[in-house]
């Protein structure tokens, strides 16, 4: 059970960290980037995969079935 919270925990975070940076990057659109370069940059960025990883945490977390009846 206390690895499920940390495992939940940590993905949350790392989405965090992920969406905060993507909002942050927003402002490109502002200096004159199209949405697809914007989309372009966003993928290269490894907080982007923070997102991707943080995602299947918070789902491995959640829906990871019990073998034991713990």
């Amino acid at each position: 059970m206390l690895f499920k919270v940390f495992l939940f925990i940590i993905g949350f975070l790392l989405m965090l960290i992920g969406f905060t940076t993507i909002i942050l990057y927003m402002n490109l659109l502002g200096f004159g980037y199209n949405f697809k370069e914007y989309i372009d940059f966003i993928l290269k960025l490894k907080e982007f995969y923070y997102i991707i990883i943080g995602f299947i945490l918070v789902n491995a977390s959640v829906f990871k079935r019990r073998i034991n009846n713990e």
